[in-house]
């Protein structure tokens, strides 16, 4: 089953929307969600088998180890889960509750209206006993449309929360905590700090898998919008910003070029050698995420990690703020 709030005229009305905001800024930038088209998402999939790229493979890790302690703390009846995509690591969780014997729905929400019903065929089939009900739509516009209930947790792992900039994330939280009754949950999954040795790695892999997914982003605009972007002209740059321990992705022109983008009606210049955003990714401390948390309206339970402390997976309670 799927319910659709987000359907292709939306989406070509944001990126029409992003792509004009971001390209006549200064600095230029562009949201990482575009990325996303059928190959973003397989070169993504790739991304996260590298070596390099750690957060995958230690959040699984975390979730495996606590799966059946988070079921038994919840005793969840729903759980929804924010970008789901394909809601692979989530069949540790829905593994658990079934077990529990507590759920009996799960809500996956993705602006892939395509990926996300090969997801729910894909679970309906698995889980015959479970309602799987689909919501195609943006998780910062579209939480009203998470099903009301009772005992829910939204879990939003992969540590997509750094995508945001901090007052975007103060933003979703206190949207979120709006949809939940007290007593909710949320389980988030979040990269934490560490050297940059570790982390820049992730973000600048040695095959260049990330610099194509980087990249994608100009043959999304180029395909939508009609776009002339010499796409090989740009590019990949990663860098740590101490100050703001977040790793930013940004496109460089190798040399001065000027891009039309006809159904935009808008032609943009570039000098040679500038750099435009595509993405930031923030790491977290616990007591920096804490706060952050505690002024959304929600309480930290519960934090677990891995051995490393590469990863953190939190479990918080809505609550009332004082």
């Amino acid at each position: 089953m799927l319910e659709i709030h987000l359907d292709e005229d939306d989406i070509d009305r944001e990126l029409r929307a992003d792509v004009r905001t971001g390209l006549t800024a200064t600095p230029k930038w562009l949201p990482p969600k575009w990325f996303y088209d059928a190959r973003g998402s397989e070169l993504f999939e790739k991304i996260t088998r590298l070596p390099e790229y750690y957060p995958t493979r230690t959040e699984r890790s975390i979730l495996a180890e606590r799966a059946t302690e988070f079921a038994r703390i919840t005793e969840a009846k729903t759980l929804v889960e924010l970008g789901s995509g394909s809601s692979e690591k989530t069949r540790l969780l829905l593994d658990a509750l079934l077990h529990r014997g507590t759920l009996g729905a799960f809500v996956p929400l993705d602006v892939s209206g395509a990926a996300l019903e090969e997801a729910v065929y894909g679970l309906t089939a698995d889980y015959p006993g479970l309602v799987v009900r689909g919501v195609v739509g943006d998780m910062t516009r579209h939480l009203q449309h998470i099903p009301e209930g009772d005992n829910r947790v939204v879990a939003f792992l992969g540590g997509t929360i750094g995508n945001l900039v901090p007052a975007e994330r103060a933003t979703f939280l206190s949207a979120l905590r709006g949809v939940l009754h007290e007593g909710e949950w949320l389980l988030l999954g979040t990269d934490l700090v560490k050297d940059p040795a570790i982390v820049v790695p992730a973000y600048d892999d040695a095959a260049g898998v990330t610099a194509d997914f980087n990249r994608n982003v100009l043959r999304v605009i180029n395909q939508r919008l009609a776009a002339d972007f010499d796409v090989d002209a740009f590019a990949h740059v990663a860098l740590w910003d101490a100050e703001r321990e977040w790793i930013e992705m940004r496109l460089r022109a190798g040399s001065a070029q000027r891009v039309h983008i006809r159904e935009l009606g808008l032609t943009v210049d570039f000098a040679a050698g500038e750099e435009m955003r595509t993405e930031i990714s923030a790491k977290f401390r616990r007591d920096g995420l804490e706060a952050e948390l505690a002024r959304a309206g929600f309480a930290l339970r519960h934090w677990w990690t891995d051995p490393a402390e590469l990863f953190g997976v939190s479990l918080v309670q809505a609550v009332t703020v004082a």
